[in-house]
């Protein structure tokens, strides 16, 4: 048996212990190595999703780490990114069973923004600015995301498990404030599309979005676009997640 058969066999044997025990060892030994690398995996996934986690049993979510541990080709071999690698997991491989509840992806999305906000580096292309002129190029902040959900994922917890989503879509925006601080922000509809806007990074100027609200919102009157876009940019500029473009 070549080497890379041997190493194989290893492999498959740490992710799936169905499989046959490999050449010249024993399961005892196998067995340290296994709940080495799936404790390693199973300990990330969890303090990525917490909320998650504390919806399950232990078996059931064992169960499942466990299957995205035998399944899922990883891409990445950095920690921080596994949790990326589960929810990729969870979208595209995954079969939800009877102990899954119907908000599972949403809720697990959540809390993958959430890290990806906590752990981003900052970039100094992005200037914070509490006051906005009228020549300055806006863009969403690289420590914040914006993102649309079916259900209240942030009211989700062992004592609110929602059956059905919510009567209204629910927008919401995760940034990371000066304390270094990952907040939660819930968003009116039009804020939650002119962040996507920005969010191109390109740089938009106070009068290039207010052009586009009238565009992609004809129902609105003009003048309360005309006299709200500037309010509401503020806002947005003094929590941090508006910044100025200044390459």
């Amino acid at each position: 048996m070549s080497f890379q058969q041997i190493q194989s066999s290893f492999i498959d044997y740490i992710r799936d212990p169905s499989h046959p025990l490999p050449v010249d060892t024993d399961t005892r030994h196998m067995q340290v190595y296994r709940e080495l690398f799936f404790n390693n995996v199973e300990g990330f996934v969890g303090n990525a999703m917490p909320v998650l986690k504390s919806l399950y049993e232990e078996p059931d979510w064992l169960a499942l780490v466990q299957t995205f541990f035998a399944e899922h080709d990883c891409r990445t071999p950095i920690f921080v990114e596994i949790a990326g690698e589960f929810l990729d997991f969870l979208v595209n491989e995954y079969e939800p069973g009877s102990a899954d509840p119907p908000f599972m992806l949403e809720l697990a999305h959540y809390e993958y923004l959430e890290l990806q906000v906590a752990v981003t580096r900052d970039n100094p292309v992005f200037v914070r600015l509490d006051i906005i002129a009228a020549q300055d190029r806006l863009v969403l902040s690289p420590l914040a995301r914006v993102a649309q959900y079916a259900y209240e994922v942030q009211h989700i917890g062992p004592d609110y498990r929602p059956t059905e989503p919510a009567s209204q879509p629910q927008y919401f925006c995760v940034y990371r404030d000066d304390m270094h601080e990952v907040e939660f922000l819930s968003l009116a509809p039009l804020t939650a599309q002119v962040l996507n806007v920005l969010a191109d990074g390109r740089g938009w100027q106070i009068s290039e979005l207010t052009e586009w609200c009238k565009a992609n919102f004809p129902s609105l009157d003009v003048s309360m676009i005309e006299q709200g876009i500037l309010p509401l940019l503020t806002q947005m500029a003094q929590k941090g997640i508006i910044r100025k473009l200044i390459a």
